[in-house]
């Protein structure tokens, strides 16, 4: 019988590798891949990218300017390689994120995700096969709407904890979002001090109801569930556009051979009675709306904090490699 991972992708959904682990990601054959500096940080403690962090520090060195500039422009140069490193191996899409600091600034945002761009144009990629991670905030989604409409720059629009901000992600014509399960079960664990199986896992249900309203109002956005802490939660989702996995849990899968039904069906969807709202251009109602949900914005600044303290160790990293 066919692995559990085959049978997760014959119900349509595409598999993401959610590391930045080479090895890895070749291993399991996924369409695309996403990195963050989280797990770039991880990737960088391992003696087999020695090269390719040596490689950026010499880059950042020819740079010039200050010590943090340097730095700056050799994390961004770290990002791109391991970007297209991956892409040797996918034949899709690599997702590089944003720097976490400028999650609340716009122009920031659209600034960094063209110079990302245009570094990965310096190594002969085109922007066709790179998503632009971004943080689900009011002004990252303007920033996604802006590189979406003005630059032909697609987004993954990340750290997505509630329908508010996906709705307003499809809006603003969002290539891609990434709503974040496990981290949501995190939440609620805590608070209730009560497990949940699968198919009542509030993580779970938060993508189901967002898939089914992109697919009810007839949004191209592609769906892409992340962040998942066990494989139930994963098989409750079979049939969503996109799914991106941790290495363990591919694992698991890839070593299952148990059935994986279709769970999410867009020809359904379209039946169901659902409220259709607008955000896009009206920030006092998303910025009421969003923050009516006490888990989304607790876990939303609880994101940006971690990836930004994890770029913070980076830099810090490759400032003394700099120095050396």
């Amino acid at each position: 019988m066919a692995s559990s991972l085959d049978q997760l992708k014959a119900t349509g959904t595409t598999v993401v590798c959610d590391s930045g682990d080479f090895a890895t990601i070749d291993k399991y054959k996924p369409t695309d891949a996403t990195t963050n500096p989280s797990l770039i940080l991880a990737a960088s403690k391992k003696p087999e990218y020695a090269a390719l962090i040596d490689a950026a520090v010499q880059y950042g060195k020819g740079h010039g300017g200050s010590v943090e500039e340097q730095v700056e422009a050799t994390l961004d140069n770290l990002l791109v390689q391991f970007g297209k490193e991956i892409l040797k191996i996918i034949p899709g899409k690599v997702s590089t994120e944003v720097d976490a600091r400028y999650s609340f600034d716009t122009k920031a945002s659209v600034e960094k995700a063209l110079h990302i761009i245009d570094l990965y144009k310096e190594q002969g990629i085109s922007k066709d096969r790179i998503l632009i991670k971004i943080a689900s905030t009011w002004e990252g989604i303007q920033a996604a709407k802006i590189l979406q409409s003005e630059h032909g720059v697609n987004c993954n629009l990340t750290l997505m904890f509630s329908l508010v901000q996906a709705i307003a992600a499809a809006e603003a014509g969002a290539f891609l979002i990434s709503p974040f399960v496990g981290r949501i079960l995190d939440w609620y664990k805590a608070a209730t001090k009560k497990d949940y199986a699968a198919a009542e896992d509030p993580g779970v249900k938060s993508v189901q109801a967002i898939f089914n309203y992109y697919k009810k109002f007839g949004y191209s956005t592609i769906v892409m569930g992340a962040s998942f802490r066990n494989t139930g939660e994963i098989t409750e989702l079979a049939g969503c556009d996109y799914l991106t996995i941790a290495p363990n849990l591919l694992e698991s899968l890839y070593n299952s051979t148990e059935p994986v039904p279709k769970k999410l069906d867009a020809s359904q969807a379209t039946t169901l009675d659902i409220e259709k709202k607008t955000y896009i251009s009206d920030e006092p109602t998303f910025r009421f709306d969003f923050n009516e949900e006490v888990m989304a914005v607790e876990k939303l600044r609880e994101g940006i904090s971690k990836f930004a303290a994890d770029a913070v160790t980076l830099k810090g990293i490759l400032k003394e490699k700099i120095a050396a």
